[in-house]
């Protein structure tokens, strides 16, 4: 295998996700915050140092990006959508089933409402990033946002106000229009390392999923074409120098997944009509099907494999993933090949069940194979 070296812009060859687990002085300080035993600021300072101390850790596991491991967040989605201008927290509760090895787990998050014309009223986690921007010394500060199908796909053409978009053209216009002003804002801010995370697409390769699309009145074989559509409109006026990938996820809450399926569904209208710059797709079980869908990768564009699982603590076998990589690597060409965990850490406050040295141990796992494999 020949080694092509490394990357010096996003993704990198040996990347990661975005969420960490968080340490228990900041589980600890939320919930006093949520008690009302300590106020904003208090809560602000244990996150400032939890912050500190997280992007140093991943600077000392050679990892060339670093986020705040969404450690301000409670949710890797809502957060940022409950601020976007005519969305609103609903008071019923959707219901998902995630599974694991031991069973099924009921989760049940609150709903949105589309009660109004959506805008962008302001820049989401600006004051986060601003952050984040003053830590790292040698790694690039990543921001990872949802991307604009997570507000479509959380409750589909249900959880929009017909009084408010009786065309729901104009609902996808505005849509798109507010995420065009949060990448603007956002990159007015010095970002340079976007991620927009999406479920959406993955999902949709799951025929159970498709079903349950078709059931509320979508189109199950043609939404995520809409979805790249309106991805590429948000992205459309991004300034040069702004990098940006996507993360694909299956579900990730308490090592618990929902969808399953390869990316075959989807690959040829993703991998060649979403205008991304690279691509984090799991691949750590056979939920996630084979390598074959890689082949509809044009020249130009990346593909971060995530072959190391961050549901189960247990360290992988550095050999095993360099066999993985060369696998795929009949598919699309090396040079176009990054390495990743699969998903998050710790995509809600409740983390995946294991430790943070068991996260660290395969963070640095994924920077040496990196180095092994190419340069």
């Amino acid at each position: 295998m020949t080694r092509p070296g490394p990357r010096q812009s996003p993704p990198f060859r040996a990347d990661h996700v975005g969420s960490l687990l968080r340490p228990h002085r900041l589980l600890a300080a939320r919930a006093e915050h949520a008690a009302g035993a300590i106020g904003d600021a208090e809560l602000r300072a244990v996150e400032d140092d939890a912050i500190r101390e997280v992007v140093r850790a991943q600077e000392d596991a050679g990892l060339q990006s670093a986020t705040d491991g969404e450690f301000r967040r409670a949710s890797w989605h809502m957060d940022f959508i409950y601020r976007l201008g005519g969305i609103t927290r609903a008071s019923d509760e959707l219901h998902v089933t995630f599974h694991n090895e031991k069973g099924d787990i009921e989760f049940t998050p609150a709903a949105l409402r589309v009660h109004d014309r959506i805008r962008s009223t302001e820049t989401i986690f600006a004051e986060a990033f601003d952050f984040l921007a003053t830590l790292p010394k040698a790694a690039l500060p990543k921001l990872t946002i949802p991307s604009p199908s997570m507000v479509h796909y959380r409750g589909g053409q249900a959880a929009i106000d017909p009084g408010v978009y009786p065309d729901i053209e104009e609902f996808w216009n505005d849509l798109s229009a507010a995420y065009a002003a949060q990448v603007r804002g956002i990159a007015d801010r010095g970002c340079r390392y976007l991620q927009l995370d999406d479920t959406s697409l993955a999902y949709l390769n799951d025929p159970e999923q498709r079903a349950l699309a078709a059931e509320r009145g979508d189109d199950p074989d043609r939404l995520h074409v809409r979805y790249i559509r309106q991805i590429n409109r948000a992205l459309a006026g991004r300034p040069d120098g702004l990098s940006v990938t996507t993360h694909m996820c299956r579900g990730n809450f308490r090592s618990s997944w929902v969808a399953q399926g390869g990316y075959d569904f989807v690959a040829e209208e993703l991998f060649n009509e979403l205008d991304v710059d690279g691509f984090f797709l799991e691949f750590d079980d056979e939920r996630s099907g084979g390598f074959a869908p890689l082949r509809f990768v044009p020249k130009g564009k990346y593909v971060v494999l995530g072959l190391v699982t961050t549901k189960r603590g247990e360290l992988e076998d550095k050999d095993a993933l360099k066999r993985r990589i060369e696998e795929a690597a009949r598919y699309i060409p090396l040079d176009q090949l990054c390495l990743s965990p699969q998903c998050g850490f710790s995509s809600t406050v409740d983390g995946n069940e294991l430790t943070f040295d068991d996260q660290m141990r395969k963070l640095r796992l994924i920077v040496e194979t990196a180095g092994e494999v190419w340069g």
